[in-house]
């Protein structure tokens, strides 16, 4: 998808006309929200019920144009300590019916007055529900918000959309993830030290292992092996992110290499398709994917079901029902989406790693898959020992 062309913070009204056009040539009208003016990208939804800051902070819906599915989205307005990463990431944002006034002790602003002030182009007072049934039937495509004076015939609107390239075979992980290494200091006493490669890491990710005596090194996506391993790392960790794993090489590459040495190591999201990649297996694009934080995700190896966070479009191609032999010793999927049977998990039974295809750090909630941070230190101990 294209970068999306920012709005006008100057230009913002409300009563605005707004229009929002999918490649299929399927429109919905309503009133601009947030910035004014137009935005491209992959529309798909989210089920979320809470937690709109931290997705709309998410590093993983670069270059997507999110749609509510929760009725009212901005009671609770914006503040300050909830962001993900540094930005706004999504392209653009959907919702049916803002809030007029945020009611929220924390809240500093308005969501509106947010998406306004780094320039987010969105579209408000369209049916949601219907939205979200067209791109669950049609699956996910890509489209374009347009606002104010740039609202143009239709068929003009449909054909810059299909203009834009798919999401499908596009590389973004880099462009999200930070160019400068950084320190996320353990909290208390210092146990593990762990290498995080961010492909477009989230915040609450390093947090939720400094809570457990970890130092987190954050290193950028370009990250080699040599760089890795001059932290002196117990273990190293992969970060979600954007885009389609296929065109996610050199990250696979220095995995390959890490499995190689045997170190303890924990990927989530974009790093369990990583794992896939470096375990032989593939990836493919779902049809609309698993967005949102009330996913029913089954632990195989403990038989516990959770309910999980999630935010993918891709997923791994792997084999439910056996054991697989790969050059890193013998693999199995460890967690399974009971709504579909798309691979949310795999471990190696040889070896010291694992991934999850959700999000246990899970700012927004659910905190059910929390555990496996403390998995990873299990890891760890255990290789120490």
């Amino acid at each position: 998808m294209t970068t999306s062309t920012r709005g006008s913070s100057s230009q913002r009204n409300t009563a605005l006309p707004a229009v929002l056009v999918l490649e299929d040539g399927r429109t919905f009208r309503g009133r601009a929200y947030g910035a004014v003016g137009e935005t491209f990208g992959e529309a798909v939804f989210s089920t979320g019920m809470t937690g709109y800051q931290e997705t709309l902070t998410d590093p993983s819906y670069d270059r997507q144009i999110v749609v509510a599915t929760a009725p009212q989205i901005g009671n609770t307005g914006w503040n300050d300590e909830d962001d993900e990463s540094g930005r706004i990431w999504v392209s653009g944002y959907v919702v049916r019916d803002p809030a007029r006034v945020p009611s929220n002790w924390r809240a500093k602003r308005s969501l509106d007055d947010e998406l306004v002030a780094q320039g987010v182009v969105g579209i408000s007072g369209i049916d949601t529900r219907a939205l979200t049934r067209h791109l669950r039937e049609r699956g996910s495509m890509r489209a374009g918000i347009f606002s104010g004076e740039a609202v143009a015939p239709e068929a003009e609107l449909v054909e810059r959309v299909q203009a834009q390239p798919q999401m499908k075979g596009a590389s973004l992980y880099e462009e999200v993830a930070t160019k400068e290494a950084y320190v996320v200091p353990a909290v208390g006493e210092k146990r593990f030290t762990v290498a995080a490669i961010d492909l477009g890491i989230k915040g609450m990710t390093p947090h939720r292992m400094a809570e457990r005596g970890i130092e987190v090194h954050v290193l950028p996506a370009t990250a080699t092996a040599e760089d890795v391993y001059a932290v002196g790392p117990d273990g190293v960790f992969f970060s979600n992110g954007p885009g389609d794993p296929a065109t996610a090489d050199g990250p696979v590459a220095l995995m390959s290499a890490v499995l190689e040495r045997r170190t303890p190591l924990f990927g989530i999201c974009f790093g369990n398709q990583i794992l896939g990649r470096a375990l032989g297996f593939g990836t493919y694009k779902l049809k609309y994917g698993h967005r949102g934080i009330n996913q029913p995700v089954q632990d195989r190896t403990t038989g516990k079901v959770e309910v999980t966070a999630h935010n993918h479009g891709f997923a791994v191609d792997a084999p439910l029902d056996k054991v697989s032999e790969t050059k890193f010793g013998r693999a199995e999927v460890s967690h399974v989406c009971l709504n579909d049977d798309v691979v949310e998990g795999l471990q190696l039974l040889d070896q010291p790693a694992f991934s999850v295809q959700y999000h246990p750090e899970a700012a927004a909630g659910p905190h059910d898959a929390a555990y496996l941070f403390d998995r990873f230190v299990s890891l760890m101990e255990g290789q120490r020992a």
